[in-house]
């Protein structure tokens, strides 16, 4: 008995070491230098036509020529300008053409994204986000950002819950796998004129492609409830 007692008790250090390394990993660990063109946050991307997308005939720079982009702190505060709109890579064998910026017509509606590739490389940006994935010139493959929902406030500083996903194309299907390895969270693909996002949560959007931002989508909203601790 005092055996298994001693196993529980050892069962449940490395139970509450692991939570608190995970926490610690999510939540407090050190950002990622922003690497990308200052440009990128400094103009205003909700003034572009998305439905001019560049022409991939690879003229120009490739994806990996092109810094790698993350979300700042933990969010953006105006619609940024696009990451790849200086590469002219062509896309992969496999690879569907789902650049543009899109907004949900079913399930999370009025939801408004804007998707980038060259290469390889996908950038979705939205809500705040930026998640950069695919060859660049200064960080990995896997996406390096922040996510919706609820954010700790310690002083002045926020802490923001961290994520890190890779994606690969399979059948133009576009599969997006936690750091690179884990399990597939989201997909999406195209069905007809539109966008199907399939997200972890178990919900399907629709969206349909827009050729300017929305109103009301310049700015993003409030990340989730805020914690403040002290």
């Amino acid at each position: 008995m005092r055996t298994l007692f001693r196993w529980i008790k050892r069962g449940l250090f490395l139970l509450v070491l692991a939570t608190g390394g995970l926490i610690w990993l999510v939540f407090f660990s050190a950002r990622p230098a922003l690497t990308m063109n200052p440009a990128v946050l400094a103009g205003d991307g909700s003034t572009l036509n998305y439905c001019e997308l560049p022409v991939l005939d690879n003229s120009g720079k490739r994806a990996i020529d092109i810094p790698k982009g993350n979300t700042p702190g933990c969010g953006y505060t105006r619609f940024p300008m696009p990451i790849l709109s200086e590469c002219t890579e062509s896309l992969p064998e496999g690879a569907a053409d789902i650049r543009g910026l899109w907004q949900g017509v079913s399930g999370k509606v009025g939801h408004v994204e804007r998707v980038e590739q060259c290469g390889e490389r996908v950038v979705v940006t939205s809500s705040g986000i930026i998640h950069d994935m695919g060859p660049n010139a200064t960080g990995g493959l896997t996406s390096n950002d922040t996510e919706g929902g609820v954010y700790f406030t310690l002083g002045e500083t926020q802490y923001c819950p961290r994520t890190s996903a890779g994606v690969k194309w399979q059948e133009e299907v576009l599969s997006f796998r936690v750091l690179g390895w884990g399990p597939v969270v989201v997909r999406r693909y195209l069905d007809g004129d539109h966008l199907v996002w399939e997200y972890a949560d178990g919900s399907t959007t629709r969206m349909k492609r827009l050729c300017t931002l929305p109103d009301g989508h310049k700015y993003p909203a409030p990340r989730g409830p805020q914690i403040k601790l002290f």
